[in-house]
This record gives C-alpha cells, structure tokens and sequence, in this order.
C-alpha cells in the first residue's frame, strides 16, 4: 500500500458532468482529489481487505442473532422500548439489506483493524462504484497506470444483482434530506441501479412522507409507500412523532430496522465480547464496563450514536483529538487506540463495502485530522502488481 502522486485529468469537469457526479467540491473545498492516489497490491486487496470483510459480515450476523435472543444486548446498545418490537420483526422476517460499509485502518502491513461499521446509511457509494472506476478506465488509457491495472469495485453490477432480488417488481419509494448535495447524489445513485434492475421509482425529500393512520405511510401524491429506500438513520426515524406508530411495523425499509443495531457503536464492544483477540477488532468496552480500564491512557472515545466523526476523542495519553462537536452525547464505548497510517500528515481510512452479504469494493477518505468527518477527502485507489 503507497500513496502516490497522480495526474488530474484536464478535462475533470467535463468527466464528471457526463457521469452526474455534481459534488467533487463541497461548500467550496474539494471532495473528490485525483491529484493522489493510493496503490494496493492483489494480496493486500484479497487476503487482507476482502478477506475481513467477509469475515467480519458472518461476526455481525451471529452477533445479531445472539442479540435477538434478549432484550438485554438492545438494552446495552440504547434502544428504546417503543424501537425493539420492530427491530426483531425486521429480522425475524429477514428483511433484506442492500449495503454496509466496514471502515478499515490499514497500512498494508498489520490487519485491518475495524474502526466502525455503517450499516444504516453509508455514503460515498457513487464515488467508490462510479466515479473512481471511469477514473481508473482513463488513467489505463492515458497511460497513466499500466494496462493490467484494477480495482476492488464490483459494486454497480452487484447493486443491480441486488436490487432485482429485493424488489421483485414492487414500486420503490427512495428518500433523503434533499438540500444535501451528497445524500442527494447517493440517493440518485441508488435509483438508478434500481431502475436498471427494473423497478419503477419515485425520488422523494424525507418531508414527502406522510402517515394514514391505520393505511400505513404515504407520498404527496397519495400512493402507498410499500417499500422505501432512506438515507435517513433509524434512531433518528424512532424519534419522530411517528416513531411509534403501529404503522412503522407494515413497511419494509432499506435498510431494514435490525441494521440499527450494527451502525450502533455499541456494536464494537458486542463483537469484542463474542470474539476476544479476533485479528480484525480492538479491544472495546462500554464506558461503564469497568474492563474499559485495561485500555490505560489511550483509547478513542465513540458515542453509541454518533456520525461523521462527530464527538469522538481520540486519548494518546499525552493529549487528546477531537472531531467536531455534533451534540452527540448520551452513553459512549472505549476502544483501543489504532492510530490511522500516516501518509505524509495524511491520514487514510479504508471504506470497505458490502452488497448483501458479499464484499464488493473499497472507498478511501483521507484527512490531515486523524478523525475522519464530513469533509474528509475521498482518493482513488488502483491495484497494480
């Protein structure tokens, strides 16, 4: 793994137009950078990546059927009553999931080690799927990587593959918080995969949605919402007015309720607990498990629910890092502290992505802040041996 100089392409803006990827800049800072790039041999993309991806996967569903067992493990994750009954019917039906991303730190040397998992609503699919691999096609063409030069991206194919099998000709609603030029983009996206799996659609804004009382929810129009895509999380979906409605139970979600519970940062303390010494996990406690002590000074300190890095603390025991502060609060785990790689004051995280239940590519973001956040750049990788 090497991180190294890259040609932009002269005609980038054109590119991107073609291909309606609208937001390699964002607020005015560049999101999308080609200016790098980050090379992987075969090996550390097979046997390491794909390989704890995959092995990871099986852990979180085993894991999910050990907590399916009790209400104490939701107990231990935060979720409140009113969410519970739905989450076990969720996965007592086995509803379906489209995608998850594992984030990785990995240097190409030791093991990945997983830093999150986001299950619920992970972003920069477009960028890993699409956009990097036009990227890839033209620096092969222009002579920029070798001929025989890849990349660990399947993810449109299997998108397609995986939307044939969950829509099975049903009409699919797909909504998100529209003013967000990124959720709006990943949102797009995931429509027209759908649509090339040949479900008709209709893209709607999170304030579309409306609930018949006893019919179930509703677009503005007035058709049912039977089967809904969201790029909207789950304990956020709890906590509206009809987070407990009977109704919430009649819809199927993508993804479904029981992803709650791997997004839930809890999780790493779950899989911990089930798999002490697994090459691929840290060692991680809730906060209030006095086992969090054998951790010492350095540890990262994660909210159970938190996003794009917000209120997390990295402890090195000299001083600590934070990420911004999102007003996420409540309870948090302890994990050991995995410093990201240090690429030249870069520091790099590996997106490894899901498709069911099969791995299907990688998406890096880079930050000269070791705390990974909205901002965070995302950079092109290539596989050349």
């Amino acid at each position: 793994m090497r991180r190294e100089a890259s040609a932009v392409r002269a005609d980038f803006a054109e590119q991107a137009a073609k291909i309606g990827f609208a937001f390699a800049h964002i607020d005015g800072e560049t999101y999308w950078d080609e200016s790098v790039r980050y090379v992987f041999s075969r090996r550390e993309i097979e046997d390491d990546l794909e390989a704890a991806t995959s092995e990871l996967a099986a852990l979180c569903h085993e894991l999910i059927r050990r907590i399916m067992v009790t209400e104490r493990m939701m107990e231990r994750l935060g979720v409140p009553d009113h969410a519970r009954d739905v989450i076990a019917e969720s996965w007592n039906r086995r509803d379906p999931t489209l995608y998850g991303r594992f984030d990785f730190a990995y240097d190409g040397k030791a093991p990945p080690k997983l830093l999150e998992y986001n299950a619920d609503t992970p972003t920069s699919l477009f960028e890993s799927s699409v956009v990097q691999w036009f990227w890839l096609e033209q620096m092969i063409a222009s002579g920029q990587l070798p001929r025989g030069a890849d990349q660990f991206n399947s993810l449109h194919e299997k998108l397609i593959v995986r939307w044939t099998r969950i829509g099975a000709g049903r009409f699919l609603h797909l909504s998100c918080l529209r003013d967000s030029v990124e959720d709006s983009g990943t949102t797009a996206y995931v429509e027209e995969c759908a649509r090339q799996a040949g479900l008709q659609t209709s893209l709607i804004d999170m304030g579309d949605i409306g609930l018949a009382p006893g019919r179930g929810f509703i677009d503005r129009s007035g058709r049912d919402i039977a089967l809904m895509f969201k790029l909207y999380p789950w304990e956020w979906m709890f906590g509206e007015g009809f987070g407990k409605a009977p109704e919430l139970r009649a819809a199927r979600f993508i993804e479904p309720a029981w992803k709650m519970l791997l997004s839930n940062k809890g999780v790493l303390a779950l899989l911990w607990e089930i798999a002490p010494g697994h090459p691929n996990l840290l060692p991680c406690f809730f906060e209030d498990d006095p086992r969090a002590a054998e951790l010492g000074a350095r540890f990262a300190r994660k909210p159970l629910f938190s996003r794009e890095g917000g209120n997390v603390e990295l402890h090195d025991g000299d001083g600590v890092v934070t990420g911004p502060d999102l007003a996420y609060g409540g309870r948090f785990v302890r994990q050991a502290l995995n410093p990201l790689p240090d690429f030249s004051g870069n520091y790099p995280v590996c997106g490894c992505w899901l498709v069911g239940d099969e791995p299907a590519g990688l998406g890096l973001r880079e930050d000269v802040s070791p705390i990974t956040g909205n901002r965070s750049r995302f950079i092109p990788h290539a596989i050349v041996d």
